[in-house]
């Protein structure tokens, strides 16, 4: 069964930061990996969030009941302050 994707108002404003080309790829990255696997990335210390790599971009995810929560894509140097 695929689990839902769900992207927090926020990720949008994180996404226009982010050159074309690779704003696609992450899109796709996202939608083929955790669709079907919400375990894809790794746990973030001291917190139930998680993270998964996609080149020198990160996207900060949440697991909800029935899907993913996107909560946040940045480059990996910025997108771990004020997690």
């Amino acid at each position: 069964m695929a689990n839902k994707i769900y992207y927090k108002d926020s990720v949008g404003r994180d996404l226009k930061g982010i050159d074309y080309s690779e704003r696609i790829r992450i899109i796709a990255k996202i939608e083929r990996t955790l669709s079907e696997n919400s375990d894809a990335g790794k746990n973030l210390r001291n917190s139930e969030r998680r993270s998964l790599r996609i080149g020198n971009y990160r996207v900060i995810y949440t697991k909800v009941k029935d899907g993913v929560l996107i909560a946040r894509i940045g480059h990996r140097k910025e997108v771990y302050r004020d997690i």
